[in-house]
């Protein structure tokens, strides 16, 4: 059997609160094998979000080891961190984060820049037609709707063909069909291009449409449901 592409032991994360430490994540092992698609669900404080940056490097565990594609992100410093996050990782934020200063294309394209490709803004623009928005590389965030800017973000992220697709709560700032239309792209496009797809939702029907879902309660894992046969 192929080493997963994420692998987590004992992980515990720790951070300062006004009271003191806080205890956000508590013994978490974990593997999450190539092409497989992962919904955390739980709670809103479950610790599901610090679950996914942790698998990011995004946030640096208090303890236990956090393996990605075979390298322990616990052991690299900031810079290696985002070279890794930059040719392996792709991430969706429900915020969207978008460079408001740049266009679409810009937004898409500046990734694939910063990681030497030659061909970045052709790359973006075929990365912003698989997502329907080729009429709109010349426009600027603000003259964009919530729905259109979430799926440049979605371009940005998969633009660069990632090993790992990880995604907090994409959906959450979407009405019903927006985020209908986000859920049947972030699926395809990760289907397309072989990547394992990580997710926080709080949506039952994003959740299902998983290969696996696990459930977090005060930063453990509570259950695990693997997706019954079709």
């Amino acid at each position: 059997m192929p080493d997963p592409v994420l692998s987590l032991k004992d992980v515990t994360l720790r951070l300062k609160g006004n009271a003191g430490p806080v205890e956000i994540l508590h013994g978490i092992t974990l593997d999450v094998e190539k092409g497989e698609t992962l919904g955390l669900v739980g709670p809103s404080g479950s610790g599901k979000s610090s679950l996914l940056m942790v698998m990011g490097g995004l946030e640096k565990a208090s303890s236990g080891s956090v393996q990605a594609l075979g390298r322990d992100l616990t052991q690299l410093d900031e810079d290696g961190l985002a070279r890794f996050r930059r040719d392996h990782m792709g991430v969706v934020f429900q915020s969207f984060h978008l460079i408001p200063t740049m266009t679409a294309l810009e937004n898409v394209a500046t990734p694939l820049e910063l990681a030497g490709d030659k061909d970045a803004f052709s790359r973006a623009a075929e990365a912003l037609e698989t997502v329907g928005l080729s009429h709109r590389t010349g426009h600027y965030p603000a003259q964009m709707s919530g729905g259109e800017q979430q799926r440049v973000a979605l371009a940005r992220a998969m633009a660069p063909r990632p090993d790992i697709l990880l995604a907090d709560e994409p959906t959450g700032n979407l009405d019903g069909k927006n985020g209908q239309a986000i859920v049947d792209l972030l699926f395809d496009l990760s289907q397309q291009h072989g990547a394992t797809l990580v997710l926080v939702t709080h949506a039952p029907e994003l959740a299902a449409r998983c290969s696996r879902t696990i459930r977090l309660d005060d930063g453990r894992i509570a259950t695990q449901h693997p997706k019954a046969a079709e």
